[in-house]
């Protein structure tokens, strides 16, 4: 019987740091658009570039990323890339403050804090099985998104009273202090890292390219792995549409105030934090596995209600179907996390999470540049309608695939080796180091 997660020391430091810094992102999430729409009156194709250029670390540093995660001291990254964004967020107010900001800051600002984001995200989630057991991935994983889900309905409430506070590129001061914070918590962690037998290899005898491909090969291998990637290729896709146009939409349609649009949004991300915290319960009810396909074909569906609001009373079709997203995506992404952090060998891990999250997040940038050219040619609304009916049709790949037969996450072979419970270092055997 293992320990509660809340009892385990090191997952508590993780846990707690992690809340805080999703809070502060979520405050930016919502204060760097405002910046540059309301500072700095940028157009709606300027808008959607500011959105691709947060997310084009995905495509561009994904898959080198992955090989210093699997070669570096994931924790020692982790606190490295915090303290990268902690500067970064930060000169955006100082510069402000001096009269000095300008969209080429922002747009530099956003895509190095991104890079950042991207080499902190692959190691954070190859780190967590060294933390906890398999057994408690999915009870791990579900907890960490609670805490982005309670950051998505706190944060943009918080950041709409600092933008009214301190305007727009003030508020992003709470941001660049969470960080700080999240490199505290990590400092405080005590267990070892579990070393992988790739952190030996000598760096000049290395072949680059074959250790990039080895991610990618086992994804495309793993039969409900590749479908999964595929179809969040495409939903994240959609869903960079829709949102890098729903901060215009809800100020300049649905004509909500500025500093209220952080409320709306915070209402929408209810359905995320029930889902989070139902997690686990319905993983176990469901299916570990089937719950994605019950959330692809179920619940996506009603993002249709998003580009059907109205001015008024009309805007609660807005957050009905935003938190009906915010479900169907969180608790699918608690269960895919936990299924490729479980069927993959612990020395593949950050090659492989990276090239999933190559696939699936480098589908983004290019959503926020088709919100600003669809979004300029043929309006907001009909670009919102694509976005939720493209996402509803790609659950077919899900559909169509070994899911269908699947209830939960098989067993893992007997060569994949974990740490103990404790988090305490082990000795990998003869045969893992030989591979």
């Amino acid at each position: 019987m293992h320990r509660p997660l809340w009892r385990q020391r090191d997952f508590t430091f993780l846990w707690a740091g992690q809340t805080v810094s999703e809070i502060g992102s979520a405050v930016t999430l919502l204060a760097m658009p405002l910046t540059a729409l309301v500072a700095l009156h940028a157009s709606t194709f300027q808008v959607g570039l500011l959105s691709s250029t947060v997310t084009a670390p995905w495509l561009l540093v994904a898959l080198p990323a992955g090989m210093l995660v699997d070669r570096l001291a994931r924790r020692k990254l982790m606190i490295t890339c915090d303290a990268a964004r902690m500067v970064l967020i930060g000169s955006v107010p100082l510069a402000a403050l001096v009269k000095l900001l300008t969209l080429t800051q922002l747009y530099l600002v956003a895509f190095m804090a991104g890079s950042a984001t991207v080499l902190f995200t692959i190691a954070y989630q190859s780190y967590l099985p060294a933390l906890v057991s398999r057994e408690q991935l999915v009870d791990a994983n579900g907890k960490l998104q609670v805490s982005q889900e309670v950051a998505d309905l706190v944060g943009p409430g918080l950041g709409g009273g600092l933008v009214g506070l301190l305007g727009a590129a003030g508020a992003m001061v709470t941001d660049s202090v969470s960080y700080a914070v999240s490199m505290v918590s990590l400092l405080l962690i005590r267990s070892r890292e579990f070393p992988d037998p790739i952190a030996k290899l000598d760096p000049a005898r290395s072949r680059p390219l074959k250790e990039l491909a080895a991610g990618l090969s086992f994804v495309f291998k793993e039969p409900v792995l590749r479908r999964t990637t595929e179809y969040s290729a495409v939903t994240n896709l959609c869903t960079s549409i829709s949102v890098s146009l729903e901060l215009i939409f809800l100020v300049r349609i649905l004509h909500v105030r500025p500093v209220y649009t952080g409320l709306v949004i915070a209402a929408s991300a209810l359905g995320g934090v029930v889902a989070a915290v139902m997690a686990r319960p319905l993983a176990r009810i469901i299916g570990s596995v089937r719950i994605m396909l019950v959330c692809a074909l179920g619940f996506v569906p009603v993002g249709l209600l998003i580009p059907a609001a109205e001015p008024g009373w009309g805007i609660l079709l807005f957050v009905a179907g935003s938190a009906a997203r915010s479900f169907s995506v969180v608790t699918y992404t608690v269960a895919q996390v936990s299924y490729r952090q479980t069927v993959c060998p612990r020395i593949l891990l950050g090659r492989m999470n990276a090239a999933t999250r190559w696939i699936m997040w480098g589908t983004i940038p290019f959503g926020g540049l088709l919100a600003g050219v669809l979004g300029s040619a043929i309006g907001i609304h009909a670009t919102l309608w694509i976005a939720a009916g493209v996402a509803w049709l790609a659950g077919l790949l899900l559909f169509l695939s070994p899911l269908r037969a699947m209830r939960d996450i098989p067993q893992p072979g007997p060569n994949d080796v974990r740490p103990p419970a404790s988090g305490r270092a082990a000795t990998p055997t003869p045969a893992e180091a030989r591979r």
